[in-house]
């Protein structure tokens, strides 16, 4: 998966209640899983991977030897992409560890008067919100900044019958937009299957690319090439630049 942030939401009314909204974009990469005896071959022309494809089998040359390799297309399975819009509270934080050492109004009391200590970094508080049976809730502040402040130090202090340390984070919800799946083949990728360990995987490579390129074996120039030999798995992962889907 590639996340990426695109950009804030800006509101119009420059209101300080709003939440601060992002959105992210998520793109799953097409990829292959390249078994022992397999070439994965990018040539710079889509005509060239088609004319090799059309072949049943090639015979490469090595030092001693030949190779009869198999052209195959690629086949990759569907891939997603997404857009996360969060929005994060302003003015709330969600806070947890927060055992019932006492009754529910006087739980509420004192967590309010240590959210509003300054010298926390808490500030005066809203409203209350806490669950005694997870032991969990939310505290909401009069002002911007102290949410934001807590939220990104992860704990505060709280006096209950005994000083605790609880667990505070921001609030926030999410959506999920622009759900989209793709399916393809690469034009100009291909593997070359059911190759013979005849020698070393580099020298192997290199005995491929120099047959793949000569147009008297259909070939043509090549963009990349990557040789597995038997006993290894490689994930071959595409960029848009390596690998045009079709839709």
């Amino acid at each position: 998966m590639e996340f990426k942030f695109t950009h804030w939401e800006d509101e119009e009314n420059d209101d300080k209640d709003q939440p601060v909204r992002g959105v992210f974009a998520i793109s799953q990469r097409p990829s292959v899983l390249l078994q022992g005896g397999q070439a994965l071959i990018t040539f710079e022309e889509e005509k060239v991977a088609s004319q090799i494809l059309r072949l049943p089998k090639c015979s490469v040359a090595c030092e001693d030897t030949h190779v009869d390799v198999k052209p195959k297309r690629i086949k990759m399975d569907a891939t997603v992409q997404f857009e996360v819009h969060l929005d994060v509270s302003r003015k709330t934080v969600q806070f947890s560890n927060a055992p019932p050492s006492m009754c529910e109004e006087r739980m509420e009391d004192r967590l309010e008067m240590s959210f509003s200590r300054p010298s926390r970094g808490g500030g005066e508080v809203e409203r209350v919100r806490y669950d005694r049976s997870t032991g969990t809730g939310q505290i909401t502040f009069l002002h911007t900044g102290v949410a934001e402040g807590l939220a990104m130090t992860g704990s505060y202090r709280v006096d209950l019958d005994s000083e605790v340390n609880v667990q505070v984070g921001p609030v926030y919800t999410y959506q999920l937009r622009m759900f989209q799946t793709f399916c393809g083949t690469p034009k100009r990728t291909i593997i070359l299957d059911d190759i013979e360990d005849a020698e070393d995987e580099e020298d192997l490579q290199d005995h491929l690319e120099i047959h793949f390129q000569k147009p008297s074996n259909y070939g043509g120039e090549i963009d990349s090439i990557k040789y597995v030999s038997r006993g290894k798995t490689l994930q071959a992962v595409f960029c848009e630049d390596m690998a045009e889907m079709e839709a």
